[in-house]
């Protein structure tokens, strides 16, 4: 027997697996409903975020062994080092904004850039400060401090290059280096080691710019493609509505100027008491029916899906979505008409379904095959990117208007429809129809 003790421990144990589960399909279901676009933003954000941390673990945190034990070098390679850290923390909310700047989202954020600017100047002092303390007696000493005055340029020029022009960054870069090198050697008549440090202020802008500008023009890009998708996938929608109501005109466009001549010429037969008044009526009765035949036809004909048609439509669509579609099938397959419109309406259908998800879908496929076994045709429509989880009852159908109409148009025909999630992760749309049904 198992001790009251073991089993509530692994009871517990149980349920907080249970809910590191939960927690991890939260997050995992929040970083997928923020679409491709928002995955590639958020990557490169937090990546960025995370650039300004190694200055200052590996240029001025070392500071704090390499210093004399003296109270007063230690107490200034301690202020630079907090200084830094408090520069990391900045780092987020300022090249975010920054960030924001670059892509046109928001304004400049000169509050956060002063006070970047300021603790930029302080942890300088410090560092510059520690090398008149030490002297320039012990080269490694030095050199470790030069390159934590390198380092700590790096986050405010990051944020810098970001919210001004490329021109603007790099002629205020140049100033501020020739600036630099005339009044270090002034101050210390030491020409090469001013030259030096003027380098090390160059090496460090040159290298904030180049890790952080082509992150912003990245999520430029980004933005620009998804925008161009959105826009192009609205526009296949347009142009279909176009189409259908170019149809309705030429329909009903003559058929409606028709019935109001004989309209009002009947009213003026009828004032006059003539009596073709009454054949012109009926002229107009007969016009207003053939209006409505014709009506009729254009919308079974837009409501007939031919199934070539859908499924070379859906590949041109879908990748044009950025989806690439495989289409897989029995191409010589003889189906009657109305088989072929009910798999066209499959294909739409589901062609729908996968445009709402095109910034999660990658790949589609639409196969076509004869299950001898149960002399059933079935056609199967999947993708991967599902973001929704699974029904209650496993792998039941999914609510929906859309597919609720698909199961309508198949019941006379015996066909069945499911969907759902499957075990590979992805999401599949099944239709069978009797080889009776199929084959006419």
């Amino acid at each position: 027997m198992v001790p009251m003790g073991a089993a509530a421990l692994t009871t517990q144990g149980h349920r907080h697996d249970g809910g590191e589960q939960r927690m991890i399909g939260r997050l995992r279901a929040a970083w997928q409903r923020r679409g491709q676009a928002g995955m590639v933003d958020a990557y490169f954000r937090w990546t960025l975020y995370a650039l300004p941390w190694l200055p200052v673990l590996g240029g001025v945190a070392p500071l704090m062994g390499d210093t004399a034990a003296k109270p007063l070098p230690l107490t200034l390679a301690a202020v630079a080092t907090g200084l830094n850290v408090v520069q990391g923390v900045l780092a987020v909310p300022l090249l975010n904004r920054a960030l924001d700047r670059y892509l046109k989202l928001a304004a400049t954020p000169r509050g956060l850039l002063v006070v970047s600017g300021v603790l930029t100047l302080a942890a300088e002092i410090a560092l510059f400060a520690l090398i008149a303390v030490q002297g320039t007696a012990d080269g490694e000493r030095l050199s470790s401090v030069a390159l934590a005055i390198c380092a700590t340029l790096t986050p405010f020029f990051m944020a810098h290059s970001l919210v001004v022009s490329k021109r603007s960054f790099l002629a205020a870069l140049a100033g501020a280096a020739i600036g630099l090198l005339l009044l270090l050697a002034l101050l210390t008549g030491s020409w090469l080691g001013s030259l030096g440090l003027a380098f090390l202020l160059v090496f460090a802008g040159v290298w904030s710019f180049g890790t952080t500008r082509p992150t912003g023009w990245i999520l430029a890009a980004v933005r620009k493609l998804d925008a161009a998708r959105s826009i192009e996938t609205r526009l296949a929608v347009a142009e279909e509505r176009l189409r259908f109501g170019r149809d309705l005109h030429d329909v009903m466009g003559r058929n409606l100027a028709v019935i109001a001549l004989k309209s009002e010429l009947a009213v003026q037969l009828a004032r006059r008491e003539r009596p073709e008044a009454a054949e012109q009526m009926v002229e107009v009765q007969r016009i207003a029916q053939e209006s409505q035949r014709e009506v009729r036809e254009v919308v079974r004909g837009y409501r007939r899906a031919d199934l070539q048609a859908e499924l070379a439509g859906a590949r041109s669509i879908l990748r044009a979505a950025g989806v690439d579609c495989r289409i897989e099938g029995e191409e010589e397959t003889q189906l009657p008409p109305e088989v072929e419109s009910a798999l066209g309406w499959v294909v739409r259908e589901g062609t729908t379904n996968v445009l709402r998800h095109a910034a999660e879908v990658r790949r589609c496929a639409v196969r076509t095959r004869i299950d001898a076994h149960r002399s059933v045709l079935v056609m199967t429509m999947e993708n991967d990117g599902v973001t929704h989880p699974p029904p209650a009852a496993g792998t039941g159908p999914l609510p929906g208007s859309g597919l609720k109409g698909l199961r309508e148009r198949l019941h006379p025909l015996g066909g069945t429809l499911t969907s759902g999630p499957v075990p590979n992760g992805s999401y599949r749309l099944t239709v069978e129809l009797p080889m009776g049904a199929a084959t006419g």
